[in-house]
């Protein structure tokens, strides 16, 4: 067993893309933790998509051994976070297992709207801050600029903050060095009840569910049987061990150390991040604060574009689930659409993520409905529902109140783009908070200081194409952050879409009633274009209840019945045209449109 002071328990905590990952690897590379051999770049990344989006989506851990300038011997363990806002409550859980963190900032772009996120929650923890300016071999680094950005917004001292190149190698000595004299080792009381904090954790078809695990007090060792505190399951540990990165068995985890436990548990569900582990004969009196269940935000359909393929869709998310128990999903079928499912994510990345997953691993071709989120109803006879699918919405008579989610966002941006930010949460809905300069304006470089600006906005509005529309309006400069706040009343209404007067549900929006009639204008025109022209005309409208708001008709292919007649009595040329109406009246009764991918998609892209 290592002696307690000589283990020292961190995590880097970062903007996406500031190097986060690219550190992690220089850092198992000094330790000699892995091999010249077996290293790769981004080591923890393990998934294709994480590599490809250069982010971290799963946490991992590892343990290394760094022999400091002391001469003594420690123990370090690096919990590495995923660094988007959709998984704050992983990154909150993780950093519950740490005393210490490393921050991250890239020296060419500065503090980040989730840096400052991420500090919070650090801060919030007690957490030794160990400030990193990172990349600062590029060649239009600004580390003194970002350095003073640092000492102002956030208090560090100058001679605090390390500076590093991740991807050269520079300043990772310096980093150790200060992990070593900076964090302080763990506390926690050997000799009491066993506490373990659940971080993460992943399914295995051998091992069962393998907890992610930090022992805050006690140890655990051998096969006495374990209990989860929150959810009440008990459970003979099959293993316990370290990640150095990969599984190494060991005989038990002592109080501070960090490692994995195989429960042998069949479900994730049944072994939540946060949870805590004790022992089930003699249990800990309290579990460990801060634990919540992953609460989906996010909602939208899943439907396999060949409905041959439900089954295998069915089996996928199966599979999917074992390994992300913060995904939530149950049948639902559509008129327009088959058998599908209905989902429910942490975020839009989450969603994005997830459906890549099924495409890519599973092999199937997907279709997604458009997002929407969850909202309370309460309906004239007193009671409330939960509705998170546009087609569940009761008939507004019944309706007393509908709430919807709000979140506060942070928008952090150069102050030359104030104006268009403003007016694009503006037109969101969004209510305006403060606004703060992170640094000086430069009289060289005006417009470039660099501002926060908090808003609170409708979660519906920030869902489909937000971000996408923030980053066009700031040539990329800005970066967002969000958290959902609290329910509100307002004004809203369902705006269902008929073809040829039948409803298609898949196509139904809940907006604001100021904002329905441009909504259902905006989308019958684009179905006009993305629906193929029949043998009859289509009309195509939007509704809100009983009420027509918008109309188009795609007009009917005609087919010149008169080519045959060489001229000759006009009655006989109207009695074939008149055969002709007749024959389209009865075809427009009973024909059926087919609506073609893409009208879904223009649910998606209703701002474009």
């Amino acid at each position: 067993m290592v002696d307690k002071s000589h283990i020292r328990n961190f995590c880097i905590i970062a903007h996406i893309d500031h190097g986060k990952s690219t550190l992690a690897d220089r850092l198992l590379e000094r330790t000699g933790t892995i091999s010249e051999r077996e290293m790769a770049e981004q080591v923890l990344d393990s998934m294709d998509l994480e590599r490809e989006k250069g982010i971290t989506i799963k946490a991992a851990a590892a343990r290394m051994l760094y022999r400091a300038s002391d001469g003594q011997e420690y123990e370090l363990n690096l919990i590495d976070t995923p660094g988007h806002v959709d998984f704050a409550y992983e990154v909150s859980r993780s950093l519950a297992a740490c005393e210490g963190a490393l921050l991250v900032v890239d020296a060419s772009q500065g503090i980040e709207a989730q840096t400052l996120a991420n500090v919070y929650l650090a801060m919030n923890q007690d957490l030794a801050l160990i400030p990193v300016l990172n990349k600062i071999d590029l060649p239009h680094a600004e580390p003194e600029r970002v350095a003073a950005e640092l000492e102002r917004v956030i208090g560090f001292s100058r001679d605090e903050i390390i500076l590093a190149s991740a991807k050269e190698g520079i300043g990772v000595d310096e980093i150790l060095e200060a992990i070593v004299a900076r964090i302080p080792p763990p506390s926690g009381n050997p000799n009491a009840p066993l506490k373990a904090l659940i971080f993460d954790s992943k399914y295995d078809a051998y091992k069962g569910v393998v907890a992610h695990v930090r022992v805050v007090d006690g140890e655990m060792h051998g096969r006495r049987n374990l209990k989860l505190m929150s959810t009440g399951a008990v459970f003979e540990p099959l293993e316990f061990g370290i990640f150095s990165p990969g599984m190494r068995p060991l005989e038990g985890l002592a109080a501070g150390e960090v490692g994995y436990v195989a429960t042998g548990l069949k479900d994730v569900a049944e072994c939540r991040v946060g949870d805590t582990i004790t022992w089930a004969d003699e249990p800990a009196p309290e579990p460990l604060p801060g634990y919540r269940r992953a609460k989906p935000m996010v909602f939208a359909g899943i439907y396999p574009t060949d409905s041959d393929q439900y089954q295998e869709l069915r089996d996928a998310l199966a599979k999917l689930v074992l390994n992300d128990a913060s995904l939530v999903y149950e049948p639902e079928s559509s008129v327009a659409l088959g058998f599908g499912f209905r989902c429910g994510f942490l975020g839009l990345l989450h969603l994005e993520i997830v459906v890549e997953r099924l495409e890519r691993e599973y092999g199937l071709s997907l279709l997604t409905t458009a997002p929407s989120v969850e909202y309370r109803v309460q309906t004239t006879s007193g009671e409330e529902i939960i509705v998170d699918n546009p087609a569940d919405l009761p008939d507004p008579s019944r309706i007393a109140v509908i709430s919807e989610p709000w979140a506060k966002i942070d928008v952090i941006t150069p102050s030359r783009y104030i104006g268009q930010v403003m007016d694009l949460v503006t037109s969101r809905r969004g209510q305006f908070l403060r606004m703060e300069f992170l640094e000086a304006e430069n009289e060289l470089a005006p417009g470039e200081a660099r501002v926060l600006l908090e808003y609170d906005v409708p979660m519906a509005e920030v869902l489909v194409d937000f971000y996408d529309q923030l980053k066009s309006s700031t040539s990329g400069y800005a970066s967002l952050d969000y958290q959902v706040k609290e329910y509100r009343p307002a004004r809203l209404v369902k705006v269902d879409i008929l073809v040829n007067g039948v409803p298609v549900d898949a196509l139904s929006v809940i907006t604001h009633a100021s904002n329905a009639e441009k909504v259902g204008r905006t989308l019958v025109t684009k179905l006009k274009d993305l629906i193929p022209r029949q043998l009859f005309e289509v009309p195509i409208q939007a509704a809100v209840g009983g009420k027509i708001i918008a109309r188009e008709t795609i007009r009917a292919m005609r087919k010149n019945v008169l080519a045959k007649c060489y001229g000759g009595d006009v009655t006989r040329k109207r009695k074939l045209l008149e055969k002709q109406a007749e024959g389209k009246k009865k075809m427009k009764r009973v024909g059926s449109v087919e609506i073609p991918q893409e009208a879904f998609m223009a649910v998606l892209r209703l701002r474009e």
